[in-house]
């Protein structure tokens, strides 16, 4: 089965949250509503400052991915 690269994620036991699923390496879950990572991957120490640069660019396209989604909605 094939996915998109991102997916929108709903969970009422938090409804402050805006949660969207990066499903291509390195996958992640991504709080938009506090720009919060949470990595489904497996790092070394060492690649702490190549993930935080990946971080800033993966919660950008979120954020894009998801203002998209809601347009698309409201039309």
């Amino acid at each position: 089965m094939e996915f998109p690269k991102f997916l929108i994620g709903d969970n009422t036991d938090y409804p402050e949250a805006i949660f969207v699923i990066h499903t291509e390496f390195p996958r992640c879950i991504i709080n938009l509503a506090d720009d919060e990572v949470e990595w489904l991957e497996e790092f070394n120490t060492s690649d702490e400052e190549e993930l935080l640069e990946e971080s800033q660019i993966l919660v950008e396209a979120a954020s894009n991915f998801y203002d998209r989604e809601i347009e698309r909605y409201d039309n």
